[in-house]
């Protein structure tokens, strides 16, 4: 059998037990050594296995191993231990009949992994010695900041630009992790944790989409629409279709999502008429009121179209301003 010197390479994010059949095989069959006393040395010693902590001359070691047992096994740090791997490659390579070196994934990091370094980032500099401002926030201290994150996502999605997206989604979940880990700082009883948040929401979601989790038929888009809002309202005891609406959003959205909700019960209720206001104001709400409708029966946006016409006219006013300049230039 060919000599070979193992890199062992595992996920720092998971149980340090949990590795491959292979990787089990190997560090059962060959002497193990590591950099550093860590979980996973820990756990391949209770598995029977003997492993040599070396703090200098690893390649040596490993070669020396390979020398009288015909294979070694070097379990890797968090980091990989890259500088060791070019020093035995460099060696190898030049004295190609030592051993042969392998590169061996005892385990991996699932989709979501840096999820949990996000976790454990948060709780450090939201915990005692870490970061006083986030200490001192408040669930209410923050509130604007979320919004202000939400926001400059929607700009990254309207301009299309998918790498900004990617960026502002991260200080969006930067919100919801802070907000989490302030909560676990709530009194006994009303304290959560992100585990919490995410365990609601995958209930959630599997309540909500059984023909993806319990087998019942999908049908088109607008019956899965219409099944989500049906096991929605049975989850939710509401006395009103208006239930449930954000009121803090900007009032032109908030005025079409009370229309929405409204036609969708069929409730026919028309908007108040502006000449019937007693003042201004109430006459130019009302006004606006009866243009959310219109556009909602015509099929349109109103946050967009407004938005549109809004940046549109931002653009004249920053052309005027050229022109402005051009035809008046500083003294």
């Amino acid at each position: 059998m060919t000599a070979r010197i193992v890199l062992l390479v595992t996920s720092p994010r998971l149980p340090a037990g949990l590795l491959t059949s292979a990787a089990w095989d190997a560090v059962r069959a060959a002497p193990v050594f590591a950099g550093a006393e860590s979980e996973l040395t820990r756990v391949v010693r209770m598995a029977g296995a003997e492993v040599s902590v070396l703090t200098e001359g690893a390649t040596q070691a490993l070669l020396d191993a390979v020398s009288a047992h015909g294979g070694a096994v070097w379990l890797a740090g968090p980091a990989g231990d890259e500088s060791l791997a070019r020093e035995l490659g460099l060696r190898l390579a030049r004295e190609p009949g030592l051993a042969e070196l392998e590169l061996m994934y005892g385990s991996w990091d699932p989709p979501g992994a840096r999820l949990l370094d996000a976790v454990e980032v948060m709780d450090r500099l939201a915990s005692p010695g870490g970061d006083p401002w986030k200490r001192a926030q408040t669930h209410r201290s923050l509130a604007g900041f979320l919004l202000e994150e939400c926001y400059e996502a929607y700009d990254a999605i309207s301009a299309d630009d998918t790498d900004a997206l990617r960026e502002e989604l991260g200080d969006v979940l930067l919100q919801v992790l802070l907000h989490a880990r302030l909560a676990e700082n709530l009194p006994e009883g009303e304290s959560w944790t992100v585990d919490d948040v995410a365990g609601g929401l995958v209930d959630k979601m599997v309540r909500r989409n059984p023909h993806v989790f319990s087998g019942e038929r999908a049908g088109s888009i607008e019956e899965i629409e219409a099944n989500w809002e049906r096991i929605k309202r049975a989850e939710k005891t509401r006395d009103s279709v208006l239930d449930g609406i954000a009121l803090s959003q900007p009032a032109l959205a908030l005025a079409a999502k009370i229309l929405d909700r409204a036609g969708r019960v069929g409730l026919a209720v028309p908007p108040p008429l502006a000449e019937s206001q007693v003042d201004a104001e109430a006459r130019l709400g009302a006004s606006l009121l009866s243009t959310v409708a219109a556009a909602r029966q015509a099929g349109i946006d109103p946050e967009a179209a407004l938005r549109r016409a809004t940046l549109a006219y931002a653009e004249a006013v920053r052309a005027a301003e050229r022109t402005t300049s051009t035809t008046n230039p500083p003294a």
